[in-house]
């Protein structure tokens, strides 16, 4: 018998439906928000504070479990860890979720998304924790502060990631780094320096123009360094972040998707064994649109669904 894709993805909610827990007048218990003017939750998420003990800031990591995981108590999940967590973190949840909606395509994981110091303001936070010199941009304001990211990346090795791995059934050796712009710098930072904390790198249209290309100038010598990188790396860009003067569409000053094209151009120089690495230029997407794109085509290259045995 022939089915539509329609008919499959109503066939698999009427199943998930019938499979709900009944409340006593039949119905399925299924969460549901407050109302009465309360504020919108993301239902089944949890938030905790994680501090720093080498620069004593709070911060806060919000944690999403999937589907699968009250079920299978047996069962260990990837961990996806996504910068920028404000917006980062219910838009990976969701495209998880919605990527799986007719059939498995990407692995169930744990999210967990990195917020940013507890009562700073997002942008100073941002600055700081994800850009790897005190030089910043040109359109900072006075005094803002940059150029901890070799702390923050420690932090979240020393951290985050015991944190987690202590309270949920996560796997260790599948971890996946989620980042778009200065998080993307962030995460090509990690990748060169410590490569072993996370399998997977999706790495959004970093911010290499950063201090006159600072990363860029140090990727060789970095990668002189690395004996070796297994990894799964997706870096993706937008079409319009290629530098074009005069039209709006594109930006005006750097050229992202030339520096992207010249750090994936590096990472493959070295001819890694266990680096697994796809770069894309997508199109009709500019630096405020690409990031859903980017997202969920970085999932499927990292963790593409793998067959389980029943």
């Amino acid at each position: 018998m022939n089915f539509t894709k329609g008919t499959m993805i109503c066939a698999a909610l009427l199943t998930a439906c019938s499979a709900a827990p009944q409340s006593e007048a039949g119905t399925a218990a299924v969460p549901s928000q407050r109302g009465g003017g309360e504020p919108y939750e993301l239902l089944g998420s949890q938030v905790f504070d994680v501090p720093d003990p080498s620069s004593g800031i709070t911060y806060q990591v919000f944690i999403s479990l999937p589907p699968s995981y009250g079920a299978e108590p047996a069962r260990n999940y990837p961990v996806v860890y996504v910068t920028d967590a404000d917006y980062g973190f219910p838009m990976l949840r969701l495209i998880g979720r919605r990527m799986n909606g007719a059939g498995p395509r990407i692995e169930e994981f744990i999210l967990v998304g990195l917020s940013y110091g507890k009562g700073h303001e997002p942008m100073a936070s941002r600055r700081r924790d994800y850009t790897p010199t005190a030089k910043g941009a040109s359109d900072a304001p006075s005094g803002a502060v940059h150029g901890e990211s070799l702390r923050y990346r420690d932090y979240l090795r020393d951290a985050v990631i015991p944190f987690v791995e202590a309270r949920f059934r996560a796997a260790p050796a599948e971890r996946t780094f989620v980042g778009h712009s200065y998080g993307g710098l962030l995460g090509a930072q990690i990748l060169m320096t410590e490569p072993r904390m996370f399998s997977g790198y999706v790495l959004g249209s970093p911010s290499f123009w950063f201090d006159r290309k600072y990363l860029l100038r140090q990727t060789p010598g970095l990668l002189d360094q690395v004996a070796a990188i297994d990894a799964d790396v997706y870096m993706y860009v937008g079409e319009f972040e290629a530098r074009r003067k005069g039209d709006r569409r594109y930006q005006q000053d750097v050229d992202m998707v030339a520096d992207n094209g010249t750090f994936a151009d590096m990472l493959r120089a070295r001819n890694y064994p266990g680096l697994n690495l796809k770069a894309e230029v997508l199109a009709d997407e500019d630096h405020l649109s690409v990031a859903p794109r980017g997202f969920t085509n970085g999932l499927l290259h990292t963790l593409p669904a793998r067959n389980r045995e029943e």
